[in-house]
């Protein structure tokens, strides 16, 4: 294989030279022509003429100048948005988890929300540890939120010793793969005065001389009970799910915390949280997550717009170095043009904010020509012809 694509790559030098054309494939272009020529055992003369009809295909596939990339980006993006259901779905194949999907879900990505309504994360684990289903299930009891009331088999409030006393059920913490010991100390550094005899652990109230005994009693109880004996900070219920392999899907998210526990696989657990993403792995992984969960969100509506499209949109939100909104207060309310600042949203505190300041417009972009009437410095607008009066 090594072979033929350096006789490919030799031919497209020799076609440059020979026919004075200036083919520059990508590396996967190459990689195709030699799988295509294997696969349809082609001859030298037919190689040469696959490869002079994909230099025009490729030519013919980019973008002229002076196109408006920004608008048809804009067009092929909202209009399919317009064809969307705005119902939160189910996560596919999990019926018990609630995500953000449809119309709801592609405002989240383009505004750049940093609180987003259903965080969630796919676990996914390295090979080693991906069909062990012991090592996932103690696992995912770490990742996951358990409180004291997950533990319980008996739970009472005696109001005649003002005491909560409870007792703790011991195959649900096996079932939950809970260590024994860290939930005594768990216990024991949040309830100083706590009493724990094997199953039973009783807690005496220590406002009794309070006037609202009763009460207090109660939120005592309510605080035991709520109290965290298991998970990472930020994330809720985890569902474990057997497909090919093992995945864990959970409610919340909390990346940097997941990717530095042991049998993690770190290429491919990901988060829906794109801030997250970008503090974590940086700024270009933010720009493909704004990519992946663009696209993920149409296609699960049936809709396809091309990848450039979205990508054209990922790379404006993330040209700066981090993750900004389309709107107001992003992109749009950055331009450089004042006219085009206003004509978006907030007209007359745009115009005020610039006279006060002083600012000119050198009217450079669509929007601002338009607005004053003159040509657009697009397509054939945007280019210009000089006379040299010096030939005439």
């Amino acid at each position: 294989m090594d072979e033929l694509i350096t006789k490919i790559i030799d031919m497209i030098a020799e076609i440059n030279e020979n026919e004075n054309l200036d083919i520059n494939f990508p590396d996967s272009y190459i990689d195709d022509l030699a799988k295509h020529y294997i696969s349809k055992e082609l001859t030298d003369d037919e190689l040469r003429k696959l490869i002079i009809k994909l230099k025009q295909a490729y030519d013919r596939a980019h973008v002229e100048a002076g196109e408006a990339i920004g608008t048809v980006a804009a067009q092929s993006v909202g209009e399919p948005g317009t064809q969307m259901t705005m119902r939160t779905f189910h996560y596919a194949g999990v019926t018990e988890l609630n995500v953000t999907l449809g119309l709801p879900r592609l405002i989240e990505i383009v505004d750049a929300r940093e609180k987003i309504k259903t965080p969630t994360m796919d676990i996914y684990f390295t090979e080693d540890k991906r069909n062990d289903e012991e090592f996932v299930r103690t696992l995912a009891n770490k990742i996951g939120k358990s409180t004291i009331n997950d533990i319980l088999s008996d739970f009472n409030l005696n109001y005649g010793t003002m005491e909560v006393e409870a007792v703790l059920d011991e195959k649900k913490i096996l079932e939950k793969r809970l260590d024994r010991e860290e939930i005594n100390n768990k216990i024991a550094k949040a309830f100083k005065k706590a009493s724990i005899n094997g199953n039973h652990v009783v807690i005496p109230n220590n406002k009794v001389e309070s006037g609202f005994v009763i009460r207090e009693l109660r939120l005592l109880a309510d605080k035991f009970r709520d109290l965290q004996i298991s998970g990472i900070k930020n994330i809720g219920r985890v569902i474990i799910r057997r497909d090919e392999e093992w995945i864990i899907h959970t409610e919340g998210s909390n990346l940097k915390d997941v990717l530095s526990m042991e049998g993690i696989d770190q290429v491919r657990t990901t988060t829906n949280n794109i801030h997250e993403i970008g503090e974590v792995l940086g700024i270009e992984a933010a720009r493909q997550s704004i990519i992946n969960e663009a696209q993920n969100t149409l296609s699960e509506q049936g809709l396809s717009v091309d990848a450039r499209h979205i990508m054209l949109v990922a790379d404006i939100m993330t040209s700066e170095g981090v993750v900004k909104s389309i709107g107001r207060h992003g992109i749009s309310g950055e331009k450089s043009s004042v006219l085009a600042r206003a004509a978006f949203e907030e007209t007359g505190k745009h115009l005020l904010n610039a006279s006060i300041r002083g600012e000119v417009d050198d009217l450079t972009g669509i929007i601002e020509n338009i607005i004053i009437g003159q040509p657009i410095p697009l397509g054939t607008g945007s280019v210009g012809v000089k006379m040299d009066y010096k030939k005439e």
